[in-house]
């Protein structure tokens, strides 16, 4: 039986970078019966030594191969080489750090003799897999968030089986097949190449998965999670909005350059990428000229060149989203200080627009592309109010010197995190990582995963010699 290959291009050039089988209705199920079985086979489970084993060894490959890693993702997601390079130092740190949390994590000891009824008792908790792991991926982090779905899996003891994003299998597939190398036997990891809606459901929704990890759309994931079977467990991470304050005494010397590192790293494709600048009306304008002045700065083009900075969207209809989006804003009235039109290879100029009205998509979506808003205040309540108008909300961040000011932005703007002059942006991999109301469910960051990845499974010992401790 003929299989369906799918051809994986650069988002540049358009090159054919790879050609993949695809999965079929029975790939799907002969992959969730070999890791149910895996599973539900106690005396089989992978002992934690063993697991840290091939965690370590896993990392040991992936440095050895950081360059070639590097450049496979930067040449089918379009990240440009310099920041693919980082990303690919932070997926081996992130396996440290899934060892690190193995070593370090374990149950916890309940309270007993408290009262007659627990007298003579010692409880305890000890860490278990939560079951089969199903994780679907997304692009724009074509290698890092494959582990972060995949390796707290492997460390967690669960079977996993992962679809990475049509656009960007190479780099999944790649460290599947390093997490093998390493000793990792073949059905405790699987990776599906999947272009069929219907077949990509049929292996999110088997009652055979025990949790589902999904990294995309708002739209997809909680219609896939409203599809789950009963009992299972789910870590949803869609996009936001981000919203960043510029208050009046902020440094401006300090904050351009991070907010130009913001809104521009990926081409704007990450989902707390700085979208919304709300600026004191004393500066606004000066903020968004000096921002604009950095943006055209930017090297545009070719992600496998060492040189470049903003590198192209994922697809030729992403661009031509953009474009619209800004279109639509500038027939608004809005003022376009830099950018606003498209390039050859997918690429879209970084473009800074000043006070689009609010209800310009560009002010109230997600616009996952080179562009940054920003928009003038008079008053600090009505610019939270702005900020925190939105049914999305994931991380922010405030520019100020004043203590008080940040502390009162913290208190009062709907967020997971909130960044003191820093760019919204930021993130290691082993903080709480959150979307909260549509932008997600649950807690990311590789020890959270690891252990939302686990049941804690309690031991009650019941003797009259424990009486007392």
């Amino acid at each position: 039986m003929r299989q369906d290959l799918l051809d994986v291009l650069s988002p540049y050039s358009g090159e054919v970078l790879g050609s993949l089988p695809t999965a079929s209705s029975s790939d799907v199920e002969h992959s969730l019966s070999s890791a149910y079985q895996l599973f539900r086979s106690r005396r089989n489970w992978l002992a934690r030594a063993r697991r840290i084993e091939i965690l370590q060894k896993t990392a040991h490959i992936m440095a050895e191969r950081a360059e070639a890693l590097a450049l496979q993702a930067a040449q089918e997601g379009g990240k440009p080489l310099v920041d693919s390079r980082v990303e690919v130092a932070r997926a081996i740190d992130g396996i440290h750090c899934c060892v690190d949390s193995l070593r370090s994590e374990g149950g916890e000891v309940i309270p007993m003799n408290l009262d007659s009824a627990s007298s003579g008792r010692l409880a305890l908790t000890s860490r278990e897999p939560v079951g089969v792991v199903v994780a679907v991926s997304a692009f724009n982090h074509p290698l890092n968030l494959i582990v972060h779905q995949v390796a707290p899996a492997v460390a967690a003891g669960c079977p996993v089986i992962v679809k990475p994003a049509q656009d960007t299998p190479l780099s999944c597939l790649s460290f599947v097949d390093i997490l093998h190398e390493a000793g990792l036997p073949e059905d405790w990891c699987q990776a599906l190449v999947i272009n069929d809606l219907a077949i990509a459901e049929q292996l999110v929704t088997d009652p055979r998965v025990g949790f589902f990890s999904f990294i995309g759309s708002a739209a997809v994931g909680w219609t896939l999670r409203s599809k789950l079977a009963p009992g299972v467990r789910c870590a949803l991470e869609h996009g936001g909005v981000a919203p960043v304050l510029v208050l009046e005494d902020a440094d401006l010397d300090r904050a351009v350059p991070l907010l130009t590192k913001g809104s521009f790293y990926h081409a704007g494709q990450v989902c707390v990428s700085v979208q919304r600048i709300f600026a004191h009306q004393h500066l606004a304008e000066e903020l968004a000229t000096r921002l604009a002045a950095a943006a055209t700065e930017l090297i545009v083009g070719d992600p496998s060149r060492d040189n470049t900075e903003v590198g192209p969207l994922i697809r030729q209809a992403e661009q031509l989203r953009v474009n619209n989006w800004v279109e639509e804003a500038v027939e608004a009235g809005t003022s376009v200080l830099c950018g606003g039109a498209a390039l050859n290879h997918n690429c879209y100029q970084p473009t800074v627009l000043l006070d689009p009205p609010a209800n310009c998509k560009v002010s109230h979506q997600e616009i996952f592309g080179p562009v940054v808003s920003v928009f003038p205040y008079s008053d600090i309540d009505h610019a939270l109010s702005l900020a925190n108008g939105l049914d999305s909300a994931f991380q922010s961040a405030v520019f100020t010197q004043d203590i008080e000011q940040a502390a009162y932005v913290y208190r009062h703007i709907d967020a997971s995190a909130v960044m003191i002059n820093d760019h919204s942006a930021f993130r290691t991999d082993w903080m709480p990582f959150a979307g909260l109301r549509l932008s997600g469910l649950g807690v990311g960051g590789i020890p959270h995963t690891l252990r939302e990845m686990q049941i804690a499974k309690m031991l009650v010992l019941n003797s009259p010699v424990l009486g007392g401790l």
